[in-house]
C-alpha cells in the first residue's frame, strides 16, 4: 500500500471510495452525504491541499482521509473527516494508515489539535479522547458523547471552548 497526497486527477476516485464506502444497502440509488461533502470542502476555504490523503494498492485508490480548517473559539484546528476505505479493504489496516498519515502531517505543519465525530471504540487507538476532558464542547450538544479530540505537538492547554466546523459539515 502507498500512502500520498490527493491528486487533482484522483477526485473522481475519491469520490467512488466514499459512495462505496458509506453506501447505503437498502437504498442503493442514494449518494452518501459524505460524497457531497468532501466535493463542498474542497470548494470552499477550509480545504488544506496537504491534508487530503490516499491510500493506493496496485494504483487503485481504496482509501481517502481528509481533516479541513476548524476553529475552537479563534484558535485554528483540524477537523478530520470522513475518512473511507473501499469494502473489500476494510479490516486490512487502510484506515489505520490514512489516519496515521494525516496525523502526521498536520502535526508536522503544526496544527495544535484535531477534532472529529466518531466510535468511541475505534478512535481512541489513534490518541483521540472525549473533547470534554480538554474543555471543548461541540457545535451541537447531542454530539458530547462521540465528540472527541486529538491534542497535537503544539497544543496548548488554554485552547478551550466551542468547535467549530467549516460550514458544509453543518449543513449534512
Amino acid at each position: 500500500m502507498l500512502i500520498r497526497r490527493e491528486r487533482a486527477a484522483d477526485v473522481s476516485s475519491v469520490r467512488a471510495v466514499h459512495a462505496a464506502a458509506f453506501a447505503d444497502p437498502e437504498r442503493p440509488e442514494r449518494v452518501p452525504a459524505e460524497v457531497g461533502l468532501v466535493d463542498e470542502l474542497r470548494a470552499g476555504d477550509a480545504w488544506i491541499p496537504e491534508l487530503s490523503v490516499v491510500a493506493l494498492r496496485d494504483d487503485e485508490i481504496i482509501g481517502h482521509v481528509v481533516c479541513t480548517r476548524a476553529h475552537v473559539g479563534d484558535v485554528p484546528a483540524l477537523a478530520l473527516g470522513p475518512i473511507g476505505v473501499l469494502p473489500g479493504r476494510q479490516g486490512r489496516g487502510t484506515g489505520s494508515a490514512l489516519m496515521h498519515a494525516v496525523l502526521g502531517a498536520a502535526d508536522a505543519l503544526a496544527e495544535p489539535l484535531v477534532g472529529l465525530l466518531g466510535h468511541l471504540d475505534y478512535y481512541p487507538r489513534f490518541g483521540f479522547a472525549p473533547a470534554a476532558q480538554h474543555g471543548i464542547t461541540p457545535p451541537v450538544p447531542e454530539w458530547a458523547p462521540h465528540f472527541q479530540v486529538r491534542p497535537l505537538t503544539s497544543y496548548d492547554a488554554s485552547i478551550r471552548g466551542e468547535f467549530a466546523y467549516a460550514e458544509p459539515f453543518l449543513e449534512v
